[in-house]
């Protein structure tokens, strides 16, 4: 069955065009570094895109955004397309060595993830949560905030959450407590909930409500969501390692925000613009909402005059 998807994708498939004749026997490659709260989405913009592009193979790996970032950085690894869960990754750590644009692609907020097996599912709530996850025989997941966006904004998180409810030494506290389980990204945890290893976890809503997890929605004085918060939000930090072996940054809360890049050195450019415009075309951007990721219309970029002459009726520069 064929289908169409409009006047957007036939851009970005004629945009494949230019890569030369080829042997419709094989496939060309399309690898993708993303981000794990990425996968649902991708893979269903991935899906869409091959229908359309039938001789490209999408080829996606899912780490956390930093580690993502180390393997083109650190490891020399060539991709074609790299998604992050923070726009800032790509900023600190790619640019511009290894890429000159950076496209801010969708939106998200920190929540809590559990089952209806977690400990005290029932008496959980907005008000109490801190008290529930510090309970004894409570465990609680979150990501490593040295390899993934959102392991340090769930210490962000809990730190805001420390001046929400008047309460110091609570970060302190709950990121100091027994038993608690830390893992690569986020994603990584998903199992353990579902199995009761763990009873609750700090992830993205869009994740918990993909996997059908009950969810617990933390307000926006604690969610790293709203922009108009900003003053806020950067009262939470944290100190992660940096681009050298050794080097530490200090890093600020603020309102999340995703991005995409391609790297300078993508072996397959032409389809990477392509995949690219696809995601920002309104098709894209309608997949990325209907999993619990808002994209901003136009994408605000860094480094606009770098950008392919294919994306830039997709974006505006960052003043």
């Amino acid at each position: 069955m064929r289908i169409r998807f409009g006047t957007i994708l036939a851009i970005a498939a004629a945009a494949l065009c230019g890569c030369g004749d080829k042997d419709d026997s094989k496939s060309e490659k399309l690898v993708i570094f993303h981000a794990g709260s990425l996968s649902v989405p991708l893979r269903e913009v991935s899906a869409e895109f091959m229908k359309a592009n039938p001789n490209v193979e999408v080829l996606a790996e899912a780490a956390g955004s930093r580690d993502c970032a180390r393997k083109i950085s650190d490891l020399n690894r060539r991709c074609d397309v790299m998604a992050s869960a923070d726009y800032t990754v790509v900023e600190n750590l790619l640019m511009p060595d290894h890429a000159d644009f950076n496209i801010r692609l969708a939106t998200n907020e920190m929540a809590i993830a559990y089952t209806e097996n977690s400990k005290h599912a029932d008496k959980i709530t907005p008000k109490n949560w801190t008290d529930i996850l510090l309970a004894d025989g409570v465990v609680f997941g979150r990501a490593d905030p040295n390899r993934d966006p959102c392991g340090y904004r769930s210490v962000m998180t809990i730190q805001l959450a420390e001046k929400k409810f008047a309460r110091p030494g609570l970060a302190a506290e709950m990121t100091g407590k027994e038993g608690q389980q830390i893992r690569p990204k986020e994603t990584d945890l998903l199992s353990l909930l579902e199995a009761g290893e763990i009873d609750y976890l700090f992830i993205y809503r869009s994740v918990a409500e993909q996997h059908k997890l009950k969810t617990l929605l933390l307000g926006d004085e604690v969610n790293l969501k709203d922009a108009k918060l900003a003053d806020l939000y950067k009262t939470a930090t944290i100190r992660i390692t940096g681009k050298k072996p050794g080097e530490f940054i200090t890093k600020k809360g603020q309102a999340m925000v995703y991005s995409v890049t391609i790297p300078k050195n993508a072996p397959n450019r032409k389809a990477a613009e392509a995949y690219v415009a696809f995601l920002l075309s309104d098709k894209g951007k309608a997949i990325m909402e209907a999993n619990g990721q808002p994209s901003p219309r136009p994408a605000i970029t860094d480094g606009f005059e770098n950008l392919p002459e294919s994306l830039k009726k997709f974006c505006v520069r960052n003043e």
